[in-house]
């Protein structure tokens, strides 16, 4: 079979495999747009905002951005007035956790657990804004953003609000064939002309740094510049093909949650008038610092266990 062809197919093994998770999700959060329940889990955060040195017009944000995406989070942060720190400070939190059900979903795919992956994004977000609320005294000014929101569509009726949903969940999944489908093919070219062998032996060092395999490379470079929605593909391919363990596929996404799609996500944020250069430090220290421990941890256990196994 040809590496065109091989490549083809397990692009559309991996788009069918990914729009049974991101076709009824998108659908189904499209809906609870136009219904009480986002107001409503407006309304019940917002008391817990304080804590993290936010106003209670920034629930409006959070909740769009961890329910929707990136993009929704923003328009949230222009419709409403925040200084410069609490924009960076949601801008952080935002980056560790946002699209938490599609990319949820994708991470359950792979086989990561799911309370892995809720204390790893939620953590680090709530983390992140108390450490910014108590060490950084400034950003008081109000923000002044360079671009103006998108206009949100206002449909008129549930026939009008559920058609949105399927044209919103339609273009999910033709978005995910576009991207999908030609990475796939150009990754089945990487391993049939032993590139991939290559890529891994040069990024050896940084996955010996987290305490991973050279096998999980592809993983890594997947979810650091695609992102983890759309790299999953590769990194299910890797899981299933590439021999890599649950193990070093769960440290990998614990990596990627703190830092992925670096470029897209951190200059996202441009235009809100925040500095995104200690954004994206903070993302990448942060996921360096954070695998390390937990390979460390999960070392030591299984060491522990193995040394009780050869006692008894």
């Amino acid at each position: 079979m040809s590496t065109l062809k091989k490549g083809f197919i397990a692009g559309g093994k991996t788009a069918w495999s990914l729009s049974k998770v991101i076709f009824p999700i998108t659908f189904i959060v499209t809906i609870l747009q136009f219904t009480p329940i986002l107001p409503w889990l407006i309304d019940l955060i917002e008391p817990f905002m304080g804590i993290l040195g936010l106003s209670g017009e920034a629930a409006i944000p959070l909740v769009l951005g961890n329910f929707l995406n990136l993009y929704a989070g923003i328009a949230g942060i222009l419709s409403v007035e925040l200084t410069v720190k609490e924009v960076f400070i949601l801008a952080v939190m935002l980056s560790f956790s946002h699209n938490i059900f599609i990319e949820t979903g994708v991470a359950l795919k792979v086989g990561v657990k799911l309370w892995v992956i809720l204390t790893v994004r939620f953590g680090l977000a709530i983390l992140s804004a108390l450490v910014i609320r108590f060490l950084w005294n400034g950003g008081g000014e109000i923000a002044k953003y360079g671009l103006v929101p998108a206009q949100n569509p206002n449909p008129d009726g549930w026939g009008e609000i559920l058609l949105l949903g399927l044209q919103k969940a339609s273009l999910g999944i033709l978005q995910l064939l576009i991207i999908v489908i030609p990475l796939m093919i150009v990754v089945q070219y990487l391993r049939d002309y032993h590139f991939l062998d290559k890529l891994s032996n040069l990024l050896a060092p940084l996955t010996k740094v987290i305490g991973v395999k050279p096998n999980a490379a592809m993983t890594l470079v997947a979810g650091l510049v695609i992102g983890l929605a759309y790299g999953a593909g590769v990194m299910i391919q890797s899981v299933q093909e590439d021999g890599v363990s649950k193990k070093d596929a769960t440290l990998c996404f614990i990596f990627l949650v703190a830092c992925h799609a670096v470029i897209e996500d951190t200059l996202i944020f441009a235009p809100l008038g925040i500095p995104i250069l200690p954004l994206l430090i903070i993302r990448v220290i942060t996921a360096f610092v954070l695998t390390i421990i937990v390979a460390f941890i999960w070392n030591r256990t299984e060491l522990k266990a193995l040394n009780r196994e050869v006692v008894q």
